[in-house]
């Protein structure tokens, strides 16, 4: 029995052995240059580093600096609204979209597409072409006064206190077609015994959706939270064509503070605790999806 154990995990250990040496590059990539740069971030966050890396410790002085800036508070707070409204917003946008195309419409494939195509497109595209809809000398504000209403006003990149919003629109325009797309394809892997069942037992479709439905599909919604929160922590060039940030600092975000402090500033201690910071962040949203997906399932 011994010998057979130690015969058995030689074995198991060769199985599969040329995609195992394949997998070797991106696995030193993985180790090298992502764990290997981020544990370098987090350790020169703390020094006084400018235009070029120093070892000169300075303990917490960098993020006592940056919580103490006014234009990192404003991009926490954008952060937290664009983030809380898209969340909400895209998850039920796109499973009433995801729900109205599994009821096998009418040129289907055609509706999918239309909804899927601007996530195919750049958010530097994106921002640009929202920033001329949205624009009061050419866009929606231009065709509603060429209509009469001559009072109408529509600027929010323009106005400081709903410039985020604006740029919030653009956002869902490109990210909802792929909610969609991933809640459509947890709603077609509902048994089609249970929607028999459902109407058979005469259960209205909104509490089918509601009670039964959305419970199972569990695994796909939290999956889909995950790629939206981790699209909302490193939002940084939708602002950047849609604003530059502005008006003034209205519209900044965590991404482009770090941006801007590492290569436009040159100090990049406070571009490395910015980015440590969005890193922590990044943390509290993978970690619990990591428990809930994997450590929190009973073992048989």
């Amino acid at each position: 029995m011994t010998g057979q154990a130690h015969t058995g995990r030689p074995r198991k250990l060769l199985r599969n052995l040329s995609s195992k040496i394949a997998s070797i590059p991106m696995m030193l990539t993985a180790v090298v240059i992502f764990l290997g740069g981020t544990i370098w971030t987090v350790v020169y966050s703390f020094t006084n580093s400018k235009l070029l890396p120093r070892a000169n410790f300075v303990g917490l002085d960098q993020y006592e600096r940056l919580w103490d800036a006014p234009r990192w508070i404003v991009s926490i707070q954008n952060l937290a609204i664009y983030g809380a409204l898209t969340l909400v917003f895209s998850l039920v946008v796109g499973f009433v979209l995801a729900a109205l195309m599994d009821q096998k419409i009418r040129f289907e494939n055609t509706f999918r597409t239309i909804f899927l195509y601007p996530f195919a497109l750049s958010f530097i595209v994106t921002g640009l072409v929202w920033q001329w809809i949205l624009n009061p000398e050419f866009g929606v504000q231009s065709v509603v006064r060429a209509l009469g209403w001559t009072s109408f006003t529509f600027d929010p990149l323009y106005n400081a206190d709903i410039v985020i919003y604006g740029v919030l629109i653009a956002g869902l325009w490109q990210g909802t077609g792929l909610v969609m797309c991933l809640l459509l394809a947890g709603l077609r892997g509902i048994d089609e015994d249970i929607w028999k069942a459902a109407r058979v037992d005469g259960i209205p479709m909104w509490k089918t959706y509601l009670f039964i439905v959305i419970p199972m599909m569990r695994p796909v919604f939290i999956t889909t939270l995950v790629i939206i929160a981790s699209g909302i922590v490193k939002v940084y060039d939708l602002v950047v064509a849609q604003t530059s940030g502005g008006p003034g600092i209205a519209s900044e975000v965590p991404a482009k503070y770090v941006y801007d402090y590492m290569f436009q500033a040159q100090n990049l201690g406070q571009g490395f605790a910015a980015s440590t910071m969005m890193l922590v962040t990044v943390a509290i949203i993978i970690i619990p999806w990591a428990y809930l997906e994997f450590g929190g399932r009973k073992r048989v």
